[in-house]
């Protein structure tokens, strides 16, 4: 699939045939995740992969909008590892455009795939770090629910021309 094709035909999929995403899958998408751009080419995330059904219920128990991994075959989740951090502020931009790579290269290679998000709410962070046992220094940003898609989703088009300013407001 060409680039523009993937960003323009990219969808939240929250419905997933039972089939497991294989491991060369998994290995393009995170290969995908960790080519994203940060901050002083930081890299500052960690990535829990998750396809033990017992540990994607029990996401599915603590955040209330991650629903759909009780049907999905893998979760990834994306973590700040504040240790690498060497542009502060910059942990959470980086691991959104890491999870971004991950959200596309799901879609062109077939597979489908819903951002949830964690962080800020605390309450939720501190239920998924419990669930995954993340140590102190890694946060968990958000998580990606990943699986093959139970149907397709129309194209949607979201470009809105009175949203684009030129040279001033």
């Amino acid at each position: 699939m060409e680039a523009i094709e993937a960003l323009l035909t990219r969808r939240a999929v929250r419905e997933f045939t039972p089939e497991p995403v294989s491991e060369d899958e998994i290995q393009t998408i995170l290969n995908a995740a960790m080519h994203a751009p940060s901050a002083c080419n930081q890299q500052p995330w960690h990535f829990v992969v998750v396809t033990r059904r017992e540990q994607l219920d029990a996401l599915a128990g603590v955040h209330p909008y991650a629903q759909m991994l009780l049907q999905a075959p893998l979760a990834v989740i994306v973590c700040g590892d504040l240790t690498l951090e060497t542009c502060a502020g910059n942990w959470a931009i980086d691991c959104s455009a890491a999870m971004e790579n991950l959200l596309l290269a799901a879609h062109a290679i077939g597979l489908g795939a819903v951002w949830v998000g964690v962080h800020p709410v605390e309450e939720r962070v501190n239920d998924i770090s419990k669930v995954l046992g993340l140590p102190s220094f890694a946060l968990p940003l958000c998580l990606a629910a990943v699986g093959h898609p139970a149907a397709p989703l129309p194209r949607a088009d979201r470009f809105k021309p009175e949203r684009i300013h030129r040279n001033v407001w």
